[in-house]
C-alpha cells in the first residue's frame, strides 16, 4: 500500500487544474519503475542558446535534479541512476571538470537534509578511486550519513563507463577464478558490477534528443524502456518525469514472451515527446 499513499500525498500538495497534478492523476501507483536512469544531456546547449557560459547549462542543472530525486522519492521508485560524468568527460577542459566537481561538493553539502528528509540511501557508481580526494571524500561523507536510509536508492554515476564496468566485472571474476572454482554465468557477472544488489533499469530517459546510449549501464539496460525527450537537462522538471513514466506505462513488455512479465524488452513509444533510442557510438553530454 506503501506506493498509493506515497502518491496520493504527492497528488495532495498539487494544485487543482494544473498540468502535474493531470499527469500524476493518470498514473497507475501499481506500475511505478523499479529503477529509472538517467542521461542527464543539454546542460552545454541550454546555456549558449542563452549566450552564456557552459558552467551556467551545469548550474541550472542542479535545480532539474533536485526536482527528479524529490519527485522519485515521493513516487516511491527503488532506484534512480544520474548519468552525471562519463569516463570520457576528461577530455573537457580542465577548467570545466573543476567547475563540475565545485558543483557536485555544493548539491552533496546543500541536499543532504533534503536526503534525510525523503529517507533516501545515496551512493556513487564508477570508477571512483581515479577522482581526486577532494571529490571522494564528500562523496563517502554523503554515502555513511544516508547508509541508513531506507527509501530510494540514488546513484551518481561518477567517471563511469559501461565498458570499464564490464572490464572491471571481468577482472574481478578472473581474480576469484585464480583462488578456486567459479561457475561464470549471467547472475556471477551481474554480481561484479557497479550495481550489485540493485534491480536493472527498468526505464532509461535521456534528455535533449540525441539518440544514443553513450556507453551507459550498458549490461543492465538490456530490456529497460528506453524514452528520449527534446527538453534539455536543466529544463527537465516534474511534468518531464510523468510523462516519460506515463509512457513506460502505455507500452506492451512482453520480455520475449507474449505478455508482460519480468526483465523487459523495449517496446514501441507512441508519445510525442518520446521515442525509442537507437544506440551508436560516442557520448555528447
Amino acid at each position: 500500500m506503501g506506493r498509493y499513499y506515497q502518491m496520493k500525498a504527492l497528488l495532495e500538495e498539487l494544485a487543482p487544474g494544473s498540468g502535474d497534478l493531470a499527469l500524476a492523476q493518470a498514473i497507475d501507483p501499481a506500475r511505478i519503475p523499479a529503477h529509472i536512469a538517467i542521461i542527464m544531456d543539454g546542460n552545454g546547449r541550454w546555456a549558449r542558446r542563452r549566450r552564456m557560459p557552459r558552467v551556467a547549462g551545469h548550474n541550472a542543472g542542479v535545480d532539474a535534479v533536485r526536482s527528479t530525486v524529490e519527485t522519485c522519492a515521493r513516487m516511491n521508485v527503488g532506484a534512480l541512476t544520474l548519468y552525471a560524468f562519463s569516463v570520457e568527460n576528461w577530455k573537457r577542459p580542465r577548467s570545466e571538470v573543476e567547475t563540475l566537481w565545485h558543483l557536485l561538493r555544493l548539491y552533496l553539502d546543500r541536499e543532504l537534509p533534503l536526503l534525510m528528509r525523503h529517507d533516501i540511501r545515496f551512493g556513487a557508481i564508477g570508477r571512483l578511486h581515479e577522482l581526486p580526494v577532494s571529490v571522494r571524500a564528500p562523496l563517502d561523507s554523503v554515502a555513511r550519513q544516508t547508509e541508513g536510509n531506507r527509501g530510494l536508492r540514488l546513484n551518481l554515476a561518477i567517471n563511469y563507463g559501461g565498458r570499464a564496468e564490464l572490464v572491471d566485472a571481468v577482472k574481478a571474476l578472473v581474480e576469484q577464478a585464480r583462488r578456486g572454482p567459479l561457475v561464470i554465468d549471467e547472475a556471477a557477472i551481474s554480481a561484479r558490477l557497479y550495481t550489485a544488489g540493485l534491480p536493472d533499469p527498468d526505464l532509461l530517459i535521456r534528455t535533449s534528443g540525441e539518440m544514443r546510449v553513450s556507453n551507459f549501464l550498458l549490461w543492465q539496460i538490456a530490456y529497460a524502456e528506453l524514452y528520449v525527450t527534446e527538453t534539455l537537462w536543466p529544463d527537465f522538471n516534474r511534468a518531464e518525469l510523468l510523462r516519460a513514466i506515463l509512457d513506460y506505462q502505455k507500452r506492451d513488455r512482453r520480455f520475449g514472451g507474449i505478455g508482460e512479465a519480468r526483465p523487459a524488452a523495449a517496446g514501441p513509444a507512441s508519445h510525442p515527446q518520446g521515442a525509442l533510442i537507437e544506440a551508436a557510438p560516442a557520448p555528447a553530454r
